[in-house]
């Protein structure tokens, strides 16, 4: 016999309620939709409607020139040799299909301090660029511009060229690119958020733009960007600062660790204060539905040996290509690869040489993971059917989205086939749906 009244038990029951709902309202989970696997970044003055494509030739043309064989490949990448066939001609059909699945038009670092007139022209040669490769279909299929950082020296700046570029793209255009995003760089403030969200509020019924549809991303590259001056998180006054706005959040690892007094020698994607900062952004943003990426690894996989024209390469000199090039690719795919790990499943790519060993490492990642997360997630749909046949409430939804995430992931970025993830027991109208929840709600019915 319970000694609490129904009406306190009511009472508690309905704070639980609206506990439970204000929670959802603020963790809403995954946005169940693709995140790309890396982002190339560009100099503005170098972009065309057509650069994601001419990356991808290139891409293809480094994999194909220092790696033509699997057994090549996977020894440069440290790659499982049972993956080594199957990731190769992944990889290949990947870079001819699909190179580069986002890409950012830098006004910043890629870009430099230009004279106001020269970056008034690139910023409006670039939003036409972008609008062609729109009506032309060549784009990936996420795309953005970073622009200089909300300093005072620099925020005026920063903010025509935003003008500029949204202005050229969205008139000639009438419409944002699908995933398009601006990058705020170097942030410090929740107030230089406040500042661009503004920006995009004046911009978008002048510009004829659906209310929401312009899109940020904050830098994490800087101490003050973890812990403010009053010794709290800024990460989540950052997301509160973009209104709803804010879809993913990048780390910066070369001016983070710059600005964690850590010389250039050991300034590295794996430097214990990198793995500190991407911590807490996890922790900040675990639940939230914002994607975080990593940073780039600057070691470029360049030959140092190029034949004058009408002469060929001795063959040391091309073994001596073939072994800075696969070094390279090896730094490149541990660093991947730790990323992974430490659930950062985006990171950034400077060259495109990196191409091959980014989506090397990942798809070994996940064909490693593979078995495992088979089983994982067959057991737990067994699981879910047998509460839902016994006419229970499924409480773990969450742990059942994350299995399913997996396989998203893996499978929109090709490291994995469709057919790989149903042998879990999805079918493909549920895979396809990328809600673990409709799959329980198709068991119910069913």
């Amino acid at each position: 016999m319970t000694s609490l009244p129904d009406t306190k038990l009511r009472e508690y029951t309905a704070r639980l309620e609206q506990l439970q709902q204000a929670f959802a309202r603020h963790y809403p989970g995954e946005q169940g939709t693709r995140q790309p696997v890396h982002t190339v970044y560009g100099g503005a003055q170098l972009f065309k409607s057509d650069t994601t494509r001419k990356l991808g030739e290139l891409a293809v043309k480094a994999l194909d020139q220092y790696a033509p064989e699997p057994r090549i490949f996977a020894e440069a990448i440290a790659l499982d040799p049972r993956h080594a066939e199957t990731v190769h001609a992944r990889v290949r059909n990947k870079l001819q299909r699909e190179a580069v699945e986002d890409f950012r038009i830098d006004f910043e670092d890629g870009y430099g301090i230009r004279p106001d007139a020269e970056e008034d022209g690139h910023a409006q040669a670039a939003g036409e660029e972008c609008a062609k490769g729109l009506s032309q279909g060549t784009l990936p299929p996420f795309i953005g511009i970073r622009i200089k950082t909300f300093s005072a020296e620099l925020g005026g700046r920063a903010l025509r060229t935003l003008d500029l570029f949204v202005s050229a793209l969205a008139r000639r255009a009438g419409k944002l690119p699908p995933g398009f995003v601006v990058t705020l760089p170097k942030v410090v403030s929740p107030d230089q958020v406040s500042v661009l969200i503004d920006a995009f509020e004046e911009l978008e019924p002048r510009l004829g733009l659906q209310g929401g549809a312009l899109k940020m991303e904050p830098m994490i590259e800087t101490t003050q960007a973890i812990l403010d001056s009053g010794g709290e998180s800024m990460l989540p006054k950052l997301l509160a600062a973009a209104r709803g706005r804010c879809v993913a959040a990048h780390f910066g690892t070369y001016d983070y660790t710059a600005s964690c007094d850590i010389t250039a020698m050991y300034q590295s994607m794996r430097h214990p204060a990198c793995d500190f900062a991407k911590h807490m952004m996890k922790v900040a943003y675990a639940g939230t539905g914002i994607w975080l990426s990593d940073g780039a690894t600057t070691i470029m996989p360049v030959a140092p040996h190029k034949a004058v024209k009408g002469a060929q390469l001795t063959p040391e000199q091309a073994r001596e290509n073939q072994r800075a090039v696969h070094a390279a690719w090896r730094l490149h795919a541990d660093d991947v690869r730790h990323s992974l790990v430490n659930g950062y499943y985006q990171g950034w790519d400077l060259h495109p040489a990196q191409l091959p060993s980014r989506y090397g490492a990942v798809y070994g990642f996940f064909l490693d993971g593979l078995p495992a997360a088979t089983e994982r997630l067959k057991n737990f749909i067994g699981k879910a059917a047998q509460a839902t046949l016994a006419g229970d409430v499924f409480d773990d939804a969450a742990t059942g989205q994350g299995l399913l995430n997996f396989f998203l992931r893996g499978v929109s970025c090709g490291a994995l086939t469709e057919q790989e993830a149903l042998v879990t027991g999805v079918t493909l109208d549920e895979l396809r749906s990328r809600s673990f929840l409709k799959i329980l709600e198709n068991r119910r019915r069913a």
